[in-house]
Parts: C-alpha cells; structure tokens; sequence
C-alpha cells in the first residue's frame, strides 16, 4: 500500500487519496474508466499484472485498495452486488456447516440464505443477538460463521462485535460483519475482532443511487485468497464503469455522512415527539437497549431510522409514505436524497410474515435514509404527510 494509503492517515484523506494516483500515462487525477475485457501480454504469462478483466481491471483494483484503506483492512473485493458478496462468503462453506444469523437482517440475506444455500446442505440458525452472549448457546461443532448486521436492518438493533468476536475466536469460529448501515465511517468491524467486513456499496459507498455493487474486506491472507478465488471462479465482479462511478462517491464519503448524521438525528427526534408516532428506532436514543453499544464501537448514529404508528395501521402507513415529496418511495438507502421504504411488502417481503413479527417489524412500519438535504425541508415533509 502507498504510504498516502497507510491506516494512521485520517478518514477524510484516505476517502479522498486511497487507492488513487495519478494516471502514469497522462498524468489524470482520477483513476481512468479501464473498459477492456482482455490485455496484451509480451510472451504467454509475460504480461502487466492483468490478463483477463474477470480476474483483474485496474479501475477495480483501485476501488478494492481504497475500500480496503476505509476498513484498516489488508484486502479488499468488489462485486456486482452486495448479495453477490455474500454469496461469496457462503460458498466458502460445505454442507452440513452450521451459520449463526441474527433474526433481523436484510430481507435479500435471509432469502439467499434460506432459499438458495439451505438446499445445499448448510444450516441457518437465526437468533437475537441484541443481548450477544446469546450467541454461544447456539454455537454446536459444526458452526463454522457468525453473521452479523450493526445496526439491524430495519430495526436499528445494536450488537456487540468485540463480544461476538472474542466468542467466535474461543470457538475458533469466522466472523463476518454487514457494515453498510454505519459505513467505515462510523464503524471497523476489523478493528473490534471481526474476520470479514460486507458492505453493499450501493449504497453509502457510492452514496448516488446509481451504482448496484457489494464489498468485502479482510485481513487474513489466505482468506483473502480463497475468497478471490470464488471471484475469479464464479465471476460476480462489477465492470470498470461502476468502480470508477464508486471511487468518486468515496471522496466525499465522510462529508455526506457527516450531513447524515446530523439529519438523522433531528428527523429520529422530530418523530419520537410527535403524537401520532408510536415508537421511533435509532441508536442514537439514550433508551436504545444497546445505546452504550453503539456509542462504544461506532463514531456517530447514523441517517438510518425506522418508525411505527400508534396502531399498527398498514393502510396510515401507506397514506403518508404517498404523500412524502422529499423523501421518495422506493427501494435501498444511502443516497444524497432522502428515501422512504415499507420493508413489510418491499425490502423484506421475502420474510414470512411471522418471522416479521417476532422482532417487531410491523405492517406500519416505515424506513427513512435521511438524506443531506436542508433538515427544514425534510421536517417540514413528514409534518405534512403525517397530517
């Protein structure tokens, strides 16, 4: 790594110099748009480092340093998706391996868990982890990964990753970390003991709603390996255009989220005072069951909140999601605009309702990414479509 890219370097310069220097041809600031599939080399296997784009493209190459540099992590990969990054992971293991999922994750984890990987012999056990200790009941012989969301998606649960990784390394037992709700830059899961990072870069990474990728970053070499292996073998990667598009949302990372956070924070306290909410979820609340939780491993709370009525009213849920005009109904989160989605029958329809349920995730529940927009405008949208 160059030393522009060394981990004592500060958040705000590693978003806007990692992975990235000038064009050694032309001299261009910004890592070039490498749109080849294949490359010339001088004598077979005498070649640059790259051969064929599935395996390796430079414009990749310098998203997976720099998303690497973000999480003080040795390695990074990039892929077309976020589920394609978790199914990079799973396919690190053979039926009859055990995983242990908390029971509040995003609705496309549990439905490539459930309906994808459950067919090929691996188990899924799906617990709490708000209280973590609970984890190690559930650990059995064949377990072989934790799999964690911090904070949950949708209902804002915190876990405790030091703990989770402290009970998974006594059990010699991986641990992974889907870190896209907080971003590197609220949250190293690496530095708290986690083997593995996920990040749908969709999202905050790219920031513009305009992009569809997945990340993973590691320090274990031979982890590492393995994991670019299945990337090369099974090709899920992102073209050169989408990496360039992510490399440019990096650079004002830590200024979007820094407006995030701040947004975050009074629409979540706007909502927990008015009269027709019936109870708001965000870490940020001295309430939080895992307040103290959040404050200790992450740097902020984040512009993810989540809201239901004082009657669990589908029906008032939709009448006021169709009424937002700044927050947009639609699906994902992170972006610069503010967005609103109803997880029951978007998000997370691929969980059976019972399952909702049970962790609270109620047909009136809404979810707000709060954008950067001006706080006044936003407020002033949820007070005229909750009425």
């Amino acid at each position: 790594m160059a030393t522009k890219n060394k981990t004592n370097v500060k958040f705000g310069t590693k978003a806007v110099h990692a992975g990235v220097t000038p064009d050694p041809t032309t001299g261009a600031i910004m890592t070039p748009i490498y749109q080849t599939s294949t490359y010339a080399q001088r004598s077979p296997g005498d070649h640059k480092g790259f051969e064929y784009s599935r395996t390796h493209n430079p414009t990749r190459s310098a998203l997976q340093e720099s998303i690497a540099a973000l999480e003080n992590a040795k390695h990074g990969l990039c892929f077309g998706s976020g589920l394609a990054a978790v199914d990079a992971v799973i396919k690190l293991l053979n039926p009859g391996d055990e995983v242990i999922a908390g029971d509040d994750l995003y609705g496309g984890t549990y439905r490539i868990f459930t309906k994808v990987f459950a067919k090929y012999g691996i188990k899924f056990n799906f617990i709490s982890m708000e209280d973590v200790t609970n984890i190690e009941k559930h650990i059995t012989p064949n377990t072989r990964l934790i799999w964690v969301e911090t904070p949950t998606n949708p209902m804002m649960n915190i876990i405790d990753i030091k703990t989770a990784a402290a009970i998974a390394k006594k059990h010699k037992v991986m641990l992974g970390v889907d870190n896209t709700f907080a971003t590197p830059y609220l949250q190293n899961p690496l530095d708290l003991g986690a083997d593995l990072v996920m990040h749908s870069v969709t999202k905050y990474l790219s920031g513009h709603s305009d992009v569809v990728m997945g990340a993973l970053a590691v320090n274990d070499d031979k982890l590492a390996a393995d994991l670019a292996f299945i990337q090369k073998s099974c090709g899920a990667v992102c073209g050169p255009q989408d990496s360039f598009l992510v490399l440019r949302g990096i650079k004002t990372l830590h200024l979007r989220m820094q407006r995030h956070c701040e947004n975050g924070e009074k629409v979540a306290r706007y909502l927990a005072n008015h009269p027709k909410i019936g109870k708001v979820y965000w870490p940020g609340f001295e309430s939080h069951p895992n307040y103290e939780v959040a404050k200790s491993q992450m740097r902020g709370f984040g512009g993810m909140i989540s809201f239901v009525f004082k009657e669990d009213d589908q029906q008032q849920a939709f009448r006021v999601m169709e009424k937002l005009k700044f927050f947009v109904l639609a699906e994902s989160l992170g972006g610069v605009e503010s967005l609103a989605n109803h997880p029951a029958t978007m998000t997370h329809g691929a969980v059976p309702r019972e399952e909702r349920m049970k962790v609270g995730l109620l047909d009136s529940l809404i979810r707000l990414s709060v954008g950067i927009e001006d706080i006044e405008d936003l407020i002033e949208d949820l007070d005229q479509a909750l009425g």
